[in-house]
């Protein structure tokens, strides 16, 4: 086993992304030249995603999806079966889904509010890999509130400055041009609170995409929990950009997914069938 020098004193500031994974070179995330293994990857990545989104109970019914842009058509995205609890789902059991809706590998149906949201989002974000949406408790509870998420913990400021709301809630995501307009909400943020809806993330990697998703709801929960409990100390403007800088950036959601993943893979190996 081999030791890291400790960083000197004039590292202890913001480093760009490509630094920090200087720093963490035994931890960076793979790189592919053949997309049936890259492919192979987004899948396990998308469920072991689907997988923690149920033990942490952010199912509702039918409600929830979290997508995977294809490596080799970027036009299609890898989507959970619907109707399938996030418990149950299996690599083998995701569901490939083209720019029309179109099911063109697996066995199941898909969501329409699944198609017609990731579909938008991946269209207008060529950058992004995952998004993820549920009904989590604490999420809608906030989307209810017309609340941003505030810079009250450390955690909540890696989305400073960097989610949107949608504000406009006209029923049940049916419509491609409600889609849309979500994401022209989004823009070029990490995350958008659909307002008496719930939560939306994405991410350059689905690993991202859904951490950003967990740690937006657990920052959902202690801002609701705060506000209840008193009046709140919020963190400075320079101090939550700066945290943003060091924590918000891509890298960083990427590898706080990682124990997740080597968690769930040990538990539930069957997620890989």
């Amino acid at each position: 086993m081999t030791t890291r020098e400790p960083l000197a004193a004039e590292d202890l500031k913001p480093l760009p992304e490509a630094e920090l994974v200087k720093h963490y070179r035994s931890t960076v995330p793979p790189e592919f030249s053949d997309p049936a293994e890259e492919r192979r990857h987004r899948k396990e990545r998308l469920a072991a995603a689907l997988r923690l989104f149920g033990r942490f109970g952010f199912e509702e019914g039918v409600a929830g999806h979290i997508t995977a842009r294809d490596p080799e058509f970027p036009d299609y995205f890898w989507v959970n079966p619907f109707a399938i609890p996030f418990k149950h789902v299996t690599v083998s059991g995701l569901v490939l889904v083209d720019g029309d809706g179109n099911v063109v590998d697996g066995e199941y149906l898909v969501n329409q509010a699944a198609f017609v949201i990731h579909s938008c989002v991946h269209k207008a974000r060529p950058d992004v890999v995952g998004a993820a949406h549920a009904h989590s408790v604490y999420g809608k509870a906030l989307s209810a509130t017309g609340q941003h998420i505030e810079a009250l913990t450390q955690d909540a400021c890696v989305f400073y400055d960097d989610h949107a709301v949608f504000e406009d809630y006209t029923g049940l995501v049916n419509d491609l041009e409600e889609g849309r307009r979500i994401a022209r909400a989004l823009g070029s943020h990490k995350a958008v609170i659909l307002r008496n809806h719930g939560l939306l993330t994405v991410g350059s990697t689905v690993d991202s995409a859904a951490w950003w998703f967990i740690t937006m709801e657990r920052t959902a929960q202690a801002q609701l929990a705060a506000k209840a409990a008193g009046e709140t100390l919020e963190i400075s403007p320079e101090n939550a950009k700066l945290t943003h800088e060091q924590s918000g950036h891509e890298y960083a959601g990427w590898i706080q997914f990682q124990p997740l993943f080597e968690y769930i893979a040990r538990a539930e190996p069957d997620l890989f069938d």
